[in-house]
């Protein structure tokens, strides 16, 4: 069956790269979704371990349609019957960008008539939905349409840990994208001297301790009736047979609010990356290291932290002050404030444009040497 695989806006080729190393299998991002081959096992694994991605579908079929009734008609040919029971709960969602067919909510009530046509037609009764409730989702891109059966549930970047949130939080898979697109690897320190509830260092605390980025939490695939996931828990021991313990932090994070150091303590705990993490309630301008190639990956404050203009002048000058200072060190910032080069007082190797929800940012790129090769 053909699986597809949705990815934050601008962050799809990290999304598709992690998908290749899961899966071994080249994809294309269209319309921010990759789609692959694969069965049930393969939809667990994805939904398990997938740290970048936004949500794993089973894609059910496609087809060009122009009017309702080409609509409803190009839904009857569809087997929902193999992914849906005769208890079945159906929520239908819809996603419509330049086309005829263009009011989200006829086209959500015309699709759920026809997938129920298509089930009671085959199962020779009255549909109950008194089960667990599937979620199919259209998406209509210039009359062409996709429908999708969602298998996550809850976006992937909810990974349980995660109970409260500080000010301005970054969700999790993009943090796991912004530590991708650094240098950062288990053999580097790495500082975020904003780290408010600590979200980038936990993902790469769950990278350093191989822990997958969905093992505290459950997948709306677990409870569909037609799929057998006997397998999923010794997917799940197996998971956890591969986590490794460490020796000491070299993961360390800084925040001048004591609320947010609490906060992101405890956020490790649950995360079981606690012993991987120094959390500190410190000011980022006392920030010092002797050393050397070390990484930073941030997200600053500003917006919803800081309104004031003066301060993020400061703050950022400051901060390109304390990195000025750190021995061939790399920085990796991502802010919507558009002269973040010219304040912090050096210029970024590579800007990619990356939303932070609905927030346009830029993630800037500053290098420090690579370090010398070991004999």
């Amino acid at each position: 069956m053909k699986i597809t695989v949705s990815a934050p806006s601008g962050l799809e080729g990290v999304v598709k790269r992690e998908l290749y190393n899961l899966t071994e299998q080249e994809s294309q991002a269209i319309s921010g979704r990759l789609t692959i081959d694969g069965d049930v096992y393969t939809v667990a694994k994805l939904n398990l371990n997938l740290r970048t991605a936004s949500r794993v579908y089973i894609t059910i079929g496609s087809f060009k349609a122009e009017t309702f009734d080409e609509l409803f008609d190009n839904l009857l040919k569809l087997d929902f019957e193999n992914y849906l029971d005769k208890c079945s709960k159906i929520s239908v969602f819809s996603n419509i960008f330049e086309s005829k067919l263009n009011s989200l909510q006829a086209v959500s009530s015309v699709s759920k008539k026809a997938i129920c046509k298509r089930l009671e037609s085959e199962y020779k009764c009255k549909l109950k939905e008194s089960g667990f409730e599937h979620k199919i989702e259209l998406n209509i891109r210039r009359d062409f349409v996709t429908v999708n059966l969602n298998t996550s549930g809850e976006p992937l970047h909810k990974r349980g840990y995660r109970t409260s949130v500080g000010d301005a939080p970054i969700k999790e898979n993009v943090a796991s994208c912004l530590l991708d697109l650094s240098v950062w690897n288990k053999n580097k320190i790495l500082v975020d001297p904003f780290c408010g509830s600590g979200t980038i260092l936990i993902e790469a605390g769950m990278i350093l301790k191989n822990i997958p980025s969905g093992l505290n939490r459950d997948f709306d695939f677990l409870h569909f009736e037609k799929f057998d996931t006997s397998f999923y828990a010794q997917m799940i021991e197996d998971a956890k047979s591969k986590i490794v313990k460490v020796d000491k932090p070299t993961l360390f994070g800084l925040d001048i609010e004591e609320s947010q150091i609490k906060l992101a303590r405890a956020h490790a705990k649950k995360a079981g990356v606690a012993d991987a993490i120094l959390f500190e309630v410190k000011d980022m301008r006392e920030f010092t290291s002797k050393t050397s190639y070390g990484v930073i990956v941030t997200n600053p404050p500003y917006g919803e932290r800081i309104s004031d203009r003066n301060q993020v002048v400061k703050l950022y000058r400051d901060y390109g002050k304390v990195y000025s200072l750190l021995n061939e060190w790399s920085a990796f910032t991502i802010t919507p404030v558009s002269d973040f080069e010219r304040l912090f007082g050096k210029k970024a190797v590579k800007k990619r444009k990356i939303y932070n929800g609905k927030l346009e940012c830029y993630y800037y790129s500053v290098l420090g040497a690579k370090p010398p090769k070991k004999i």
